[in-house]
């Protein structure tokens, strides 16, 4: 990637839906070597996709809370990878080093509604051994822009 293709991708990342037409004046191309930059960035898959941001408290999901979960085998991985992509409530899943296997990010709607998800979904998929959470009481930053 190049200075402009940097650029173009940290102003879709500010303001996805911006034209291209703004884009292209920013970067100082012409709309259409604009268009095909970003058509060519998404061939690459360096954009995936396009999203708007929302307020999950204002969607009814006032806790947010990270899961550790520790799985006893790796043979376990994919049926519970499986499990959880399919789990409106969990955001982010990642197979990580250290004490547990995968940190999970959820947001729900209350303490009881992550209870269950603890207790009746995550504890009880096969290989499964432990979970511990930590509950957010505040964010100072959450975002999915990444810089070049």
């Amino acid at each position: 990637m190049d200075p402009t293709d940097e650029r173009l991708v940290t102003l879709l990342q500010e303001n996805g839906r911006a034209t291209q037409l703004e884009l292209s004046k920013e970067i100082g191309l012409s709309q259409p070597a604009t268009a095909e930059r970003i058509k060519k960035l998404e061939e690459r898959g360096v954009i995936l996709g396009y999203s708007a941001r929302v307020d999950a408290a204002k969607l009814g999901k006032d806790v947010t809370a990270f899961v550790g979960v520790s799985i006893e085998h790796p043979k376990y991985f994919d049926a519970f990878a499986k499990k959880v992509l399919a789990h409106p409530d969990v955001l982010e899943a990642h197979r990580v080093a250290g004490n547990d296997s995968y940190l999970l990010k959820v947001k729900t709607r209350n303490t009881a509604s992550l209870d269950k998800l603890l207790v009746e979904e995550l504890r009880t998929i096969a290989g499964v051994t432990r979970t511990h959470t930590t509950i957010v009481l505040a964010s100072v930053k959450e975002t999915t822009e990444v810089r070049p």
